[in-house]
């Protein structure tokens, strides 16, 4: 990290980010109102930070050790940034001081069953609508989401999401499964999820962070803390800091039946939010995978400060495609936005 002085000219800065390029690094420059900051994107051993410390209009070079230092709150305090990062869609603060809700059915299967529960999330105290369009499954054999069926039936699914985000006053977030499809899904909605299978694929990082969409980033469930904040560290190196982080469960330990599909690390919440600035929401529906746990789950999520949930919803869950187990109604939804709310308050929106 290189630290300007307060009254450093753009030509001393240019000479900086100039000689970082010169060790094969890039530069993140963070220009605040009294002084800039210049990360460095790349292997810092490379670096002589004696010699960087000494150039025209530096006041100090220092080696950051955390492998996500872009968004560590040490690099955000000295560049002058908040404390936390909000991020706005629309009219809708993720990461401010009101609790933010997704809710959907985790695939589309027609347009009428879309809006149906899109009217119903809605209705129930919904922020934004989350819909499966390309579903990343286990077997070959499962429903794999209406768009890999071609690039019509993707396209027709995605109009169909635009149209119900935009009639019930709703912004949409939708998961990719490949490279192939960013440019595509870009075009229709709000902010772009990238979930637990593909955390750690780095070309998908990158090319998602550049549309310059906000992205919704699910924690692998074999991952740990370190990991997670270091993969998302590849989008923010791509000058995309609107980044959700989403906690959605790890892989159980120990022996015997599995009463849950995952196990929700709780104790993520508030350690990710110590780590960094980037908000961070709890994911229930997939780490419980039984409809009768999410309740629970959410207020447990919220109490320990999750700024937001995103949970899956079907107006009738018996019928739903995929993850029928872990799907609830709207009318259960509401209730659990409401408690959520109350414990939200209760705690001081901290």
């Amino acid at each position: 990290m290189i630290i300007m002085k307060s009254g450093a000219t753009k030509e001393q800065i240019a000479t900086v980010i100039k000689e970082i390029e010169n060790y094969g690094l890039r530069a993140d420059v963070s220009q605040g109102d009294f002084r800039t900051i210049i990360g460095l994107i790349g292997d810092e051993r490379k670096i002589p930070f004696d010699h960087f410390a000494i150039l025209p209009g530096v006041k100090e070079a220092r080696m950051v050790e955390t492998p996500y230092k872009l968004i560590s709150h040490e690099y955000a305090k000295l560049a002058g940034e908040s404390e936390r990062r909000i991020i706005k869609v629309g009219d809708i603060e993720i990461g401010g001081d009101e609790l933010v809700f997704i809710a959907g059915p985790c695939a589309v299967e027609s347009k009428q069953q879309l809006f149906k529960i899109a009217e119903g999330v809605k209705k129930a105290g919904a922020h934004m609508l989350r819909g499966g369009i390309f579903k990343p499954r286990s077997s070959v054999h499962s429903f794999q989401g209406l768009g890999a069926a071609g690039e019509d039936e993707a396209t027709e699914a995605l109009e169909w999401f635009r149209e119900a985000g935009d009639r019930f006053e709703l912004p949409v977030v939708t998961e990719i499964r490949g490279e192939s499809q960013v440019d595509l899904v870009a075009r229709y909605v709000d902010i772009i999820q990238i979930g637990a299978r593909n955390m750690y694929d780095q070309d998908l990082l990158v090319k998602v962070a550049r549309t310059g969409k906000p992205i919704l980033y699910k924690r692998h469930f074999g991952a740990g803390i370190e990991e997670f904040l270091s993969f998302a560290e590849y989008m923010v190196a791509e000058n995309n800091k609107d980044i959700i982080l989403c906690e959605r469960g790890i892989l159980p330990l120990g022996k015997g039946k599995s009463y849950t599909r995952y196990t929700l690390d709780l104790a993520a919440v508030p350690v990710l939010q110590k780590e960094t600035y980037l908000p961070v929401i709890v994911d229930p529906s997939h780490a419980a995978g039984r409809r009768d746990l999410i309740f629970s789950l959410s207020c447990a999520s919220v109490a320990v400060g999750a700024c937001g949930l995103i949970i899956e919803v079907h107006h009738n869950p018996i019928e739903a495609l995929v993850d029928s187990q872990q799907q609830i109604t709207p009318d259960e939804l509401k209730k659990i936005i409401t408690a959520c709310q109350d414990i939200h308050k209760a705690i001081g929106n901290k």
